[in-house]
């Protein structure tokens, strides 16, 4: 029988521990490591050539999008499937456009996950039922509920604490301009002040607070 084998990447050295006893229980599944993080799981990526990297996403000093980032753009022949409690839009894009084979929550089953790591060493895209059903809610969003590239960059600077005045500064915008921005925004949101804003916006992943 060929063997899946995998990398384990979690910042928690219990969680660590119990999924590689769980996935050890499967005779064709074989765990060739743990790392702490991302930074940790480079090398080891290299020398055991894992067929798929099994990784949570928030960790420090590499987190789990710049290492899937990292294995991409050094082509390194490994497929990732993310394994995380954060279901929200801007957790899930980031991942999926970094290059994840697969997103999957920590409350799965473990015949999920099973099924999620045979699939993702084929190469095979799975994602967690409320993955899916974010993914598939922004998709189908009305065009005219979007918002512009400008109309982010506003809501990015109003969610810092920026002024209308700050933010007209800071973009070589009129104020006057700046509120028919988030006239706009609060009318796509369907919302009708800026806190209600921000907080819409980061639940559905449209800014990021760094």
């Amino acid at each position: 029988m060929t063997q899946i084998k995998i990398l384990i990447v979690d910042d928690h050295p219990v969680v660590r521990s119990g999924l590689a006893g769980m996935l050890q229980g499967q005779p064709d599944f074989l765990v060739v490591g743990q790392a702490a993080n991302g930074q940790e799981a480079l090398p080891l990526v290299i020398s055991t050539r894992p067929d798929v990297v099994l990784t949570d996403l928030r960790m420090p000093v590499m987190d789990g999008v710049t290492l899937i980032q990292t294995l991409r753009s050094r082509q390194l022949p490994v497929h990732t499937l993310v394994l995380t409690t954060y279901d929200s839009e801007a957790d899930i894009l980031p991942a999926i456009e970094a290059g994840a084979t697969g997103y999957l929550l920590k409350d799965a089953p473990r015949e999920e996950l099973f099924r999620a790591v045979r699939a993702a060493a084929r190469g095979e895209s799975v994602l967690a039922p409320a993955v899916a059903a974010r993914l598939m809610g922004q998709l189908r969003a009305p065009a005219g509920t979007q918002l512009s590239s400008r109309e982010i960059e506003v809501l990015a600077l109003v969610a810092r604490g920026h002024s209308n005045r700050a933010i007209g500064k800071a973009l070589h915008i009129s104020t006057a301009t700046v509120k028919t921005h988030l006239i706009h925004i609060f009318g796509k949101l369907e919302v009708s002040d800026r806190t209600a804003a921000v907080t819409v916006a980061l639940e559905r992943g449209i800014i990021r607070l760094s």
